[in-house]
């Protein structure tokens, strides 16, 4: 559940600061007529997100067992390469965003109110999109017939449109170049769970092969419908059986990603302190 829960945070509160910058900056420059051109782009990206997500659902019902198999372990690759661009992206772009989406807003102002309507819709739509196949794929992968991971899902998001509002309020002050790195880093593992999750979906589709060649086998000391098995899976998605070929794969993305990531994370830190010692003398 706090996998899901970790999700939906931080994808929905990207989505939530995009909305709470466009707003506060027609706000602040006395344009609240561009006000509601905007959240008609945030609505139809919303509605776009939601009917997304419930194709995805009640699309992979009416599939056969092999088919629905490939699908999810075929989106979850996909879901994985995006949410691993957003986060080296998000961890790139978090000092610059405001005044990086204030000057998009300024030249759809100019433009007129369908260029409003279409910067807003884009703007919040990418991430919905993203929102949308990443806790899906998220919620199947760590699913055991509960209802936890889609709850743990939504009270993330729930968290984000309050911190959204809260920083519109300026009642909130985080770093937020911070806060991207540690939940950046969280989804790194995560996804690299969700993959090695896909790639078994596949092993169950026939797709890929190597689906009866464990890795190992630790049922019998951590079961996984026991209470560390369950924990495990819902913030790891860990499996007690896993296979060769998920393990190669878990370890073949997790080791680089992280360790760029890092290192992107340092050298960004350098940099930025590089700057702050020259601006001083």
């Amino acid at each position: 559940m706090f996998a899901n829960y970790l999700i939906g945070l931080r994808e929905g509160l990207e989505a939530s600061l995009i909305v709470c910058i466009l707003v506060a900056y027609l706000v602040k420059t006395d344009r609240r007529d561009a006000l509601k051109p905007v959240w008609l782009g945030v609505g139809a990206a919303v509605f776009l997100a939601l009917a997304f997500g419930a194709g995805l659902e009640f699309g992979s019902q009416e599939m056969t067992f092999k088919a629905q198999e490939a699908l999810g372990g075929s989106l979850s690759i996909v879901a994985v390469g995006l949410v691993t661009w957003m986060v080296f992206w998000m961890r790139r772009t978090a000092r610059h965003l405001k005044s990086e989406l204030q000057g998009k807003l300024d030249s759809a102002l100019r433009m007129g109110t369908a260029a409003l309507v279409v910067t807003a819709f884009l703007a919040v739509g990418r991430e919905g999109l993203e929102t949308s196949l990443f806790v899906w794929t998220a919620v199947h992968a760590t699913s055991d017939g509960t209802t936890e991971p889609v709850i743990g899902a939504l009270l993330g998001l729930a968290t984000a449109v309050v911190l959204g509002w809260l920083f519109y309020r300026g009642a909130l002050r985080i770093n937020l170049a911070k806060f991207f790195t540690w939940t950046g880093g969280m989804l790194v593992v995560v996804a690299a769970g969700v993959l090695a999750y896909g790639v078994h979906d596949l092993q169950e589709a026939d797709f890929i092969g190597g689906l009866n060649s464990l890795a190992f086998d630790i049922s019998s000391t951590i079961a996984p419908d026991g209470w560390l098995g369950t924990l495990l899976k819902g913030v790891f998605n860990f499996q007690p059986d896993p296979t060769v070929l998920q393990v190669v794969v878990w370890c073949l993305y997790l080791i680089p990603t992280m360790a760029f990531f890092l290192g992107f994370t340092v050298r960004r830190s350098e940099r930025a302190g590089a700057v702050e010692a020259s601006s001083s003398r």
